[in-house]
């Protein structure tokens, strides 16, 4: 029995949807698109939203509808996954890194260090459900896009994520806090013409005029999927933090303090916030750990396969926190389909890979 790292939760209310969409002869992007967009926004109480193929073509779209071209400069953080970099390039732009805080999201301090005369953009990503310090950000005069790949429904100080910066994007991949089927993403924001052009970047047929427009539309079958999987979103939340909880009861005497702040040979336990995309843990032997979980059918990775720097031969001296972090830094299975003895299991072997 192999316990998946993650894993999609879809039902019989899934499966209806997508039956009514192929019984409607009506596949590519239509009403149930436009429903999903609407109700995007409606979830986030913002004007508008654009519905995607997936996360990376939401951010690509978002960077040109901001304006982004050759000889601008995006800061994001080393910490993440290659499509933030890859949307960046897309453009042109360049991409200029900084390091991350012990909450795993991008360091406002690195990030302020990092600006200049080009910065055009500031893309903070909520990593792994963690809310960061999106105020922080707001404050250093560079738009700001946030990136919640992995975040929707998560808060911060009360607001949802994705409704503080100029726009925010989103992934629905298959393993994604909800799914479109697959693959899918979507930008939204508050300001009505920026919506607008972006819409008009990804519609690319039946225009007036003729500019580089992009086929990054989502289908109606990926959209009735997620119109299901966004109103079962807040119980997926509740399963997560439950999970979480039920890991942090039983592991926390595996620290060395009771804030897990300890080095030496104690897990570090995640940050108590948030809703859990990931379950991350720290401690110094994290290869030994995955290799031992693996060993016993239990899925368990890096949460970042690689920082963004190693892939552009960058100095690690310039990203010290990224680079203790990946080297402690592993992720044991949470997802709202996780069944309780597969959770027993995780613990039960966690525990005899790390004794206290």
């Amino acid at each position: 029995m192999i316990i998946p790292h993650s894993m999609p939760t879809l039902g019989q209310e899934e499966q209806k949807a997508l039956a009514g969409t192929l019984h409607s002869n009506y596949l590519a992007q239509g009403e149930r698109v436009r429903a999903f967009e609407k109700a995007i926004a409606c979830y986030h109480h913002l004007s508008g939203a654009v519905a995607t193929n997936s996360g990376t073509s939401a951010l690509h779209l978002c960077l040109l509808g901001m304006g982004i071209k050759p000889g601008d400069e995006a800061i994001i953080p080393s910490y993440v996954c290659p499509a933030v970099l890859n949307a960046v390039n897309y453009t042109g732009a360049k991409a200029v890194l900084a390091d991350i805080d012990e909450s795993f999201n991008l360091c406002p301090d690195s990030t302020q260090r990092k600006i200049t005369g080009r910065t055009k953009a500031i893309i903070v990503p909520h990593l792994f459900g963690i809310p960061a310090q999106i105020d922080k950000f707001m404050k250093l005069g560079v738009p700001v896009i946030e990136d919640c790949a992995q975040s929707i429904g998560a808060t911060y100080n009360g607001k949802k994520v994705g409704t503080f910066g100029h726009a925010a994007i989103f992934s629905f991949y298959a393993t994604k806090m909800l799914t479109t089927a697959g693959h899918g993403g979507a930008v939204a924001s508050n300001d009505t013409k920026f919506i607008l052009r972006i819409r008009n970047l990804r519609d690319f047929d039946e225009c007036d005029d003729y500019k580089i427009r992009y086929n990054y539309q989502m289908t109606d079958l990926e959209a009735a999927v997620g119109l299901v999987q966004l109103k079962k979103l807040p119980g997926f939340i509740r399963k997560r933090q439950q999970t979480a909880h039920r890991y942090n009861q039983a592991l926390s005497s595996l620290t060395l303090s009771p804030s897990g702040r300890g080095e030496g040979e104690g897990v570090r336990l995640p940050i108590d916030t948030g809703i859990f995309y990931r379950y991350v843990l720290r401690h110094p032997q994290a290869n030994r750990i995955i290799k031992y979980m693996n060993s016993k059918g239990i899925e368990t990775k890096r949460p970042v396969y690689k920082p963004l720097h190693h892939y552009l031969g960058l100095s690690a001296k310039d990203f010290p926190v990224t680079e203790k972090t990946y080297r402690t830094a592993f992720s044991l299975p949470i997802y709202p389909s996780l069944t309780g003895k597969q959770t027993d299991y995780i613990i039960e072997n966690v525990q005899k890979c790390i004794q206290p």
